[in-house]
């Protein structure tokens, strides 16, 4: 069994019932969910959009390999309403699920990189990561995830409780 870190992102329809059944899905279709973080939202990122994003990410404790792994987020999102990703830049959408970490291993290979090329870049993945794991060492850059996401720009809130119940009665 391996443990997976897996990001969620969302800026499309009702964004906090996507990361519901984004976790549902993965919970039946990948392994067992070991923790969630909260909901935090964040401007887009690399692209312009009137949407904000949700984001959460998710531990997860899974028999696939890295590659059936990568397939099975793939068919998760388009059974969420995905449409296929765009090669080059990034758009508004329904659901995003990236593969942030797996175990310890470092893998590059065309169709996936791990950690995610981005991770210590993106404070919506640095700070759920290091409120779930503020003690993982990126298998790379050799740093914590605390330390990670002290070092970027955070624009990036937690959304509380209250804007939760707000978000999902709109």
């Amino acid at each position: 069994m391996s443990i997976v870190y897996l990001g969620l992102g969302t800026n499309l329809g009702d964004k906090k019932q996507n990361l519901n059944r984004a976790v549902q899905q993965i919970s039946l279709e990948v392994g067992r969910v070991l923790n969630v973080s909260s909901i935090y939202q964040s401007k887009p990122w690399g692209f312009d959009s009137e949407n904000d994003f949700l984001n959460a990410v998710l531990v997860v404790q899974t028999e696939l390999a890295p590659l059936d792994l990568l397939e099975k987020t793939q068919q998760i999102e388009r059974k969420l309403g995905r449409l296929s990703k765009i090669k080059k830049g990034y758009s508004d959408r329904l659901i995003d699920i990236d593969i942030l970490l797996y175990d310890n291993q470092v893998i590059n290979l065309p169709q996936l990189i791990i950690p995610h090329k981005l991770l210590h870049k993106r404070d919506f993945v640095l700070m759920p990561l290091a409120e779930l794991a503020p003690k993982l060492v990126h298998p790379v850059l050799e740093k914590t995830m605390k330390e990670l996401s002290e070092q970027v720009v955070n624009t990036t809130t937690i959304l509380k409780d209250d804007e939760r119940k707000k978000e999902s009665s709109d």
